[in-house]
């Protein structure tokens, strides 16, 4: 009874913070001295951004001069879902947009090491009647709709967050995004459906590229609202409601001064980009989300899906490299998903963006007349004109021994298949896959007296080859031993959100 008495006296959120040697690992000496070279404080408050093509998590930590400056960008081991905001219970969505984390969020008995909740759906989701619960970012590199780090690199995002509640911050931002909103991502993707959304939450983006400061967010008639303050004339701050009418507000000066500066070079840039014939990204909806370049290029077969690695960075030369962190045995690198390939519609063409003149060096898309019947000769127009066939090939005789020939390929005008798109699909996104291998196995091949009985496949031993798992702490196995991997993280009776989930 005393040791309860002590205990409610205490803070309740640092206890429910540091209940065991994992969540309670202190940060790392490295880290230390890069707090002290950017005259940070350790308990100082934190912001954290997410970028999927980039695969990348940024945390960004108040340095004594108020502003927020850049500490540490982690490699993202596995994302989910696709570039886009998440919709449904569901849908594998990693979800995008702005996100409050506060201490009953962070879940130091996960299943997967740690993790803290991003608090999808915000308000803004539930306005527009989105769904989905416990979107999470947490160690074990296994997503299905989640951002997953490696045990070893959740541990030290998690102490960052650990401390800086302890030094006080209520809440720490999360800003998911689906690429870095640069004027070249933007005009990538220019006609993602998405684009709308990505261009309300940019907005956000600018606002703390150009302040350095956590930017307020609020919500009202199904949109987001940045650094919003009452009026000169109000008697009070305003009221926002995500699905009513928003109130009277101002956005200060300085801010909308420098925001506006910022989107002008953005849309100037934007529009340099399209006139030169930026290349429209293709929607890859049959890929399940992405992974850093530096875990794609330590699994057997590896891609990063939809992410992308550096220019001139390639996996092979990555392989020697140092991972951030232990890779489970169970990860599921991103490959194409079969079944959404399979039903997928007959790929379009893309759009062409009409220029008024084109840019020394650039590559203009143009309509080209048809070109006459290939193949026609004198006999074959005769025969054209006499009425003795329409079709584009003549009979020929065959040669002698034709048995030993081959016959021309000829280009086929049937739609693609289900099958045909399943294949194009994987020989567009399995790393090291040799098209010309394909093109020799579909080329008819000369009859043969007998054939080759073939030999039996080889089974691949790769993926057995597990390694031994690391952990950044000691003790606590046997508490994740029970969770069968893929299960959706538990929280613990014993937690924050268990035993004040009322006070939410």
């Amino acid at each position: 009874m005393t040791a309860g008495v002590l205990l409610s006296g205490c803070d309740t959120d640092q206890v429910s913070l540091a209940t065991n040697a994992k969540a309670n690992q202190p940060v790392p000496p490295k880290l230390l001295a890069a707090m002290v070279e950017k005259d940070m404080d350790l308990q100082s408050p934190i912001l954290v951004r997410l970028f999927k093509q980039e695969a990348e998590l940024e945390v960004w930590k108040q340095a004594r001069n108020g502003q927020f400056v850049l500490l540490k960008t982690y490699p993202i081991c596995r994302w989910s879902g696709d570039l886009g905001p998440k919709v449904r219970e569901g849908d594998r969505q990693a979800p995008e947009g702005f996100y409050s984390i506060n201490p009953s969020q962070m879940n130091p008995q996960s299943a997967y090491y740690l993790s803290f909740n991003t608090g999808y759906p915000n308000a803004f989701d539930k306005a527009l009647g989105r769904t989905g619960s416990q979107l999470m970012v947490h160690g074990d590199c296994s997503s299905r709709g989640c951002y997953a780090m490696t045990d070893e690199q959740i541990a030290e995002i998690y102490s960052l967050g650990r401390e800086s509640f302890f030094g006080g911050q209520k809440a720490f931002q999360l800003q998911a995004y689906p690429f870095k909103m640069t004027p070249a991502n933007m005009a990538k993707h220019r006609n993602n459906p998405n684009m709308a959304f990505w261009k309300m939450i940019k907005e956000g983006y600018d606002h703390f590229e150009v302040t350095r400061q956590e930017p307020k967010v609020d919500f009202c008639e199904k949109k987001y609202v940045f650094d919003a303050a009452k009026p000169a004339d109000a008697k009070r701050d305003p009221v926002f409601d995500a699905s009513a009418k928003c109130p009277a507000y101002v956005i200060p000066e300085d801010v909308v001064s420098a925001v506006r500066e910022k989107q002008g070079r953005d849309e100037a840039e934007y529009a340099k980009l399209v006139a030169r014939g930026t290349p429209v990204a293709r929607m890859n909806t049959g890929i399940d989300g992405g992974m850093n370049k530096i875990f794609a290029a330590k699994i057997p077969e590896g891609s990063t899906g939809l992410s992308e690695g550096a220019e001139g960075t390639t996996l092979q030369m990555l392989a020697m490299a140092k991972a951030p962190g232990t890779i489970p045995g169970h990860v599921n690198p991103p490959k194409p998903n079969l079944d959404a390939v399979a039903t997928a519609p007959a790929p379009q063409e893309e759009p062409v963006v009409a220029v008024s003149a084109p840019a020394a060096g650039t590559r203009v898309a143009t309509a080209a007349p048809a070109e006459k019947s290939q193949g026609g000769g004198f006999f074959s127009n005769l025969g054209r004109k006499m009425g003795m066939g329409t079709a584009d090939t003549t009979a020929t005789t065959p040669p002698p021994q034709a048995t030993a020939s081959v016959a021309p390929a000829t280009t086929s005008t049937t739609p693609p298949t289900a099958a045909s798109r399943l294949k194009a699909a994987v020989t567009r996104f399995v790393p090291g896959h040799d098209k010309s291998k394909d093109a020799a196995k579909d080329a008819p091949k000369p009859a043969v007296a007998a054939a080759k009985p073939a030999e039996p496949a080889k089974p691949d031993t790769r993926l057995a080859q597990t390694r031994p798992a690391l952990k950044p702490s000691v003790g606590d196995g046997a508490a994740d031993s029970g969770q069968m991997s893929g299960a959706a993280p538990a929280v613990s009776s014993n937690s924050f959100d268990s035993r004040f989930g009322a006070m939410k």
